[in-house]
């Protein structure tokens, strides 16, 4: 079911207490106790005690201290309990829960498994041009307010379980990059690409391009981080150029190249929208430039990017947080990321090349770079925002997990 909330009602004055949706009460239900036990455990690392810590725990804070920008303290209180739930705790779980080699191999699996079956979902939506799940929020009573139906080229966008097509393609790539760690230490068999080829079928699904370049990203990085690079990307570009000039030669085939990103025509105004929005954007960050605004969407040049649904959708995660957080809080959000990829790249070019501890690292550092990639044309809406701490955590526990081996080496399980 997409991420719909529902508030939770209150009494007196507090009108209500929290809006919850699916993956908030699942992080409740699972993360919380899990969290908990994790923290009593004398083995577990404490939080604080890595780069990527300190940079998230002061982002964090600094979201914290701002949110008391909000109107009343109930909205401040609010905000960080979002801001707990759906950044600290599933960040603190996938980094200290998985320790051991076939720890990440279950997370993986159980990922890649979900996201298969939801291409399949969606492949079958965008067949027959029905949305299966456009109606359950609005029969539930739920908020989401991104149902509907969306097309591009006279084809429906599937959007699935997620809600929205960009949540569905963005979720198939990070499947893709984590099947790329599974397939590691199985021989390549028609078994083992099928998952490949339902997320691919879910990618197609989603018409979403942002999600298409992160998942091409990652190939590419995972690529280049193995033995003979060179000669497999050119082997990628050779099949590329190859299929592009068979496709051309049909009018179907030519139908779905201009669906591509950067040398297709449909549906330009999104592009133009991205390159506007990105001009009116700065202009407010300069006028708030350290800290950021609560209020950036009442300006005169966010008002003038109101789109048809009646809102300012800022389809750019960084430029939501400089908006939101100003220069220091996007220098700590972005500086996160760069940190996990520059130290994931390190530890894993010290690995020989046939280690699957490094096929772990490849394969998170190319879902890493994607997700950093995807979300410079996502907006932090849905689950986005909740999986990429999750792998964010996952390359802590990775790091962790080298560590330990590097310090007392013994034989991966």
């Amino acid at each position: 079911m997409p991420a719909a909330s529902i508030n939770v009602p209150g009494f007196g004055l507090i009108n209500y207490f929290v809006s919850l949706n699916q993956p908030q009460l699942l992080a409740l239900l699972l993360l919380v106790p899990a969290g908990f036990l994790l923290s009593r455990q004398k083995n577990t690392l404490r939080l604080g005690a890595t780069p990527a810590d300190k940079l998230l725990l002061a982002y964090v804070l600094l979201v914290g201290l701002l949110q008391l920008r909000e109107a009343n303290l109930t909205s401040s209180l609010r905000g960080g309990y979002y801001l707990v739930l759906g950044t600290v705790l599933p960040y603190y779980v996938a980094s200290r829960a998985p320790r051991q080699l076939g720890d990440f191999r279950v997370v993986m699996l159980a990922f890649v498994g979900a996201a298969a079956l939801l291409g399949v979902l969606a492949a079958f939506e965008t067949l027959k041009h029905w949305n299966l799940y456009s109606s359950l929020t609005h029969s539930l009573g739920l908020r989401w307010g991104y149902g509907g139906y969306l097309g591009r080229d006279g084809l429906l966008r599937a959007s699935g379980s997620l809600g929205q097509p960009l949540v569905l393609g963005y979720v198939m790539a990070i499947g893709i990059g984590f099947w790329l760690f599974l397939r590691s230490d199985r021989p390549s068999t028609a078994g083992t690409e099928v998952p490949l080829l339902m997320m691919a079928g879910g990618s197609v699904a989603a018409l979403s391009r942002g999600p298409w370049v992160g998942a091409v990203v990652i190939l590419l990085v995972f690529i280049w981080t193995g033995p003979r690079a060179a000669r497999h990307t050119a082997l990628l570009v050779v099949l590329a150029a190859l299929g592009m000039g068979a496709l051309s030669v049909t009018s179907a085939g030519q139908k779905a190249l201009n669906l591509l990103p950067f040398i297709g025509k449909v549906d330009e105004f999104n592009v133009t929208y991205r390159q506007q929005l990105l001009d009116k954007a700065l202009s407010v960050i300069d006028r708030h430039f350290w800290l950021g605004s609560v209020d950036y969407l009442q300006t005169p040049e966010m008002q003038s990017m109101i789109q048809g649904e009646g809102i300012v959708d800022i389809v750019n995660s960084y430029v939501g947080v400089a908006l939101d957080h100003g220069a220091i809080g996007l220098a700590l959000f972005a500086g996160f990321f760069v940190t996990l990829a520059w130290q994931l790249w390190q530890a894993q070019r010290r690995l020989p090349p046939d280690d699957e501890t490094r096929f772990l690292g490849r394969a998170l550092l190319a879902t890493l770079v994607g997700i950093a990639v995807m979300i410079s044309s996502l907006s932090s809406v849905g689950v986005i925002p909740f999986v990429y701490w999750l792998v964010a955590g996952l390359c802590v526990a990775y790091l962790d997990m080298l560590k330990r081996l590097t310090s007392n080496p013994t034989p991966a399980p």
